[in-house]
């Protein structure tokens, strides 16, 4: 396993090269478009207006509907490092509104998109990849495929609840 000061020295020959910084500014710069693109496409959507950074695990924006809010969930909008791909995910307030959808998901058997079990560090009852291997070549058609994506799981979503969630 590499010490914490042979990591330091290699980001910091990677950040003399440059191309990280580059990266990583292009990259919450397209995230901070597409939160503003919700918004401005989707106003009945309430898009919070800070975005979670993270520490180069993950970044994402939430994204709530009404009937969503009124359960206490909200849609995730995340890019992982780990996998470099875009991914929705139901979360809730809390650790027991994530418990109480993860049971209700689990006892209808409902598998359109991977259930995650609750446990330690899981702030997520459903997650589905939107774009595994995202070209950001031409950020406009993946815009578009994200968006189309994204909107399928909202009402995914909130049709399973609306039959189940009474």
């Amino acid at each position: 396993m590499k010490t914490f000061e042979k990591c330091i020295d290699v980001y910091r020959e990677q950040l003399k090269e440059g191309s990280i910084q580059v990266a990583y500014k292009g990259l919450i710069e397209y995230i901070m478009s597409l939160r503003t693109y919700f918004c401005k496409n989707y106003p009945k959507f309430q898009i919070p207006s800070n975005i979670y950074f993270g520490y180069m695990d993950m970044t994402y924006f939430s994204i709530l509907t009404e009937s969503l809010r009124q359960k206490k969930l909200k849609i995730a909008f995340v890019f992982n490092y780990d996998t470099f791909g875009f991914e929705v995910w139901l979360s809730g307030v809390n650790k027991k509104v994530l418990a109480k959808y993860w049971e209700l998901i689990d006892e209808k058997k409902w598998d359109k998109y991977k259930i995650v079990k609750p446990g330690k560090c899981i702030d997520l009852v459903l997650e589905h990849v939107l774009d595994g291997n995202p070209d950001f070549s031409n950020l406009d058609v993946l815009t578009k495929r994200l968006e189309k994506e994204t909107i399928r799981f909202i009402d995914d979503v909130e049709e399973f609840l609306l039959k189940y969630d009474k």
